[in-house]
């Protein structure tokens, strides 16, 4: 059964069951209200019955006297203690009550009593006789008005309840069409996904906070994070083959010259061998490189948290000069703390440090400080510099400077790239001046708090 048919059973069973019990309540309320009422009305004549016969015992017997009071459809009788009737009147159209068998009560009872398919009040009242005995003065009248009433009442309250089934089935078809409807358009649109192979999104135009707006915006988040992952892909596959074309032909040509000449020139082996393995190296931290950014920054598990960057900027350094053998120098105070994440800032630093390294001879120079509320860090090399024009685009994805210098370098033009991505997710706003032929200046800021 679809979702629609099920909302619309569902809830046309809910409101008519509904519906359903609050009208028998109506009814049993009403019926309870009716009888209580029919029963006090009897006690009340009873007990003005007992009274008037208090009054008149002595001006008028007793018989006489009840029959002024006989119900219009009832009987009403005198009970001794041994079950003898002393007096009894009945109605000519209620016969059948002089048939009931009889009882004597001590105290007052009231009661509903059936017989032959007619209901009835009973009520029977302790009384003093004239010749001075009690006796119970029993009165027995019809409700069949009042059951003709709830009769009517039933009639109705049934008619109303199947007339009111139309507006619940209508009204409940157009709910699940509302409820339907956002969950109709996502299928739509996935597929004319499916058909076009182009990604979609749902046009929300409820602003509410209710959970089907929900659905379509967690449906856009979704798609988006799918096209996203898609265009890394498509952008994984087109840089990897662009990129990977250029030194697997070199490792090929160089395997096809030691192939044919190699055990004949050494000189030539050796350079081969070399060519080669500068090769492979580059690949494979391009390779790197590459899944790197085609991951997303939901999967890179970024900390963020206040720490020390003096120690770290220190640590860095120190360890980049023991391993290429080139001074760095830090300047700044003695504690600056920022907040970042700690993994990724180190990693972003080496990517600067080692371009400062590839393209200065001279001392690489680390500043850290505060401007304002921000807190910097500032890298400086008095190396080739970047000419005016190339600035922009530094950061594009294999962007190079000079083509054959980066080639000798061993860049791939993917380390500022991957660098501002990793400044884009850990908050930090990078700076980056050059002047060709006098050095580049990298700075990185970020928040030194986590309010700010």
């Amino acid at each position: 059964m679809k979702l629609r048919n099920k909302i619309n059973l569902y809830t046309s069973v809910l409101f008519i069951v509904l519906l359903i019990l609050m009208n028998a309540s109506i009814y049993f309320l009403f019926s309870h209200l009716m009888l209580t009422n029919e029963l006090n009305r009897a006690e009340a004549n009873v007990e003005k019955i007992v009274t008037d016969i208090g009054k008149t015992k002595d001006r008028l017997p007793p018989d006489q006297l009840l029959r002024a009071y006989l119900p219009v459809e009832g009987m009403i009788r005198v009970v001794k203690n041994d079950l003898t009737t002393h007096a009894k009147i009945t109605s000519p159209s209620e016969a059948a009550l002089e048939s009931r068998p009889k009882n004597f009560f001590m105290g007052k009872t009231s009661e509903v009593v059936k017989l032959e398919k007619k209901r009835y009040v009973f009520v029977s009242y302790p009384v003093i006789w004239n010749d001075g005995s009690v006796v119970n003065l029993q009165v027995t009248s019809s409700i069949q008005e009042m059951d003709n009433m709830l009769n009517i009442l039933r009639i109705v309250l049934i008619v109303v309840t199947i007339i009111a089934m139309i507006p619940v089935f209508l009204s409940s078809r157009v709910l699940s069409n509302l409820i339907i409807q956002p969950i109709r358009s996502m299928i739509d649109t996935m597929k004319e996904i499916q058909k076009s192979a182009q990604f979609k999104r749902l046009e929300l135009e409820n602003t509410s906070e209710s959970e089907l707006v929900e659905m379509g915006e967690t449906f856009n988040h979704m798609i988006d994070i799918l096209q996203s992952n898609f265009e890394k892909q498509e952008q994984f596959v087109s840089n990897a083959s662009h990129e990977l074309r250029t030194p697997l032909t070199i490792i090929e040509n160089y395997a096809d010259l030691l192939k044919r000449r190699g055990l004949e020139r050494p000189d030539l082996f050796e350079e081969s061998i070399d060519a080669i393995h500068s090769e492979a190296v580059r690949m494979r931290e391009m390779t790197e490189q590459l899944l790197q950014l085609a991951r997303q920054q939901e999967q890179w598990n970024i900390q963020l948290e206040q720490i020390n960057l003096t120690e770290l900027v220190t640590d860095t350094a120190n360890t980049f000069q023991n391993t290429y053998q080139r001074k760095v120098l830090v300047e700044g105070n003695d504690i600056t703390t920022g907040y970042t994440d700690a993994q990724k800032l180190r990693q972003l630093l080496y990517i600067f440090l080692d371009n400062a390294r590839k393209y200065s001879e001279d001392q690489i120079t680390i500043h850290i400080g505060q401007a304002s509320d921000e807190t910097y860090i500032q890298i400086e090399d008095k190396g080739i510099g970047i000419p005016k024009d190339d600035l922009p685009h530094v950061f594009d994805r294999f962007y190079r400077v000079d083509q054959a210098r980066s080639r000798k370098q061993g860049g791939s033009g993917l380390g500022l790239t991957m660098a501002k991505q990793i400044a884009n997710a850990i908050g930090i706003r990078i700076e980056l001046n050059s002047l060709e032929n006098r050095g580049t200046t990298v700075t990185l800021f970020f928040k030194s708090t986590e309010s700010g």
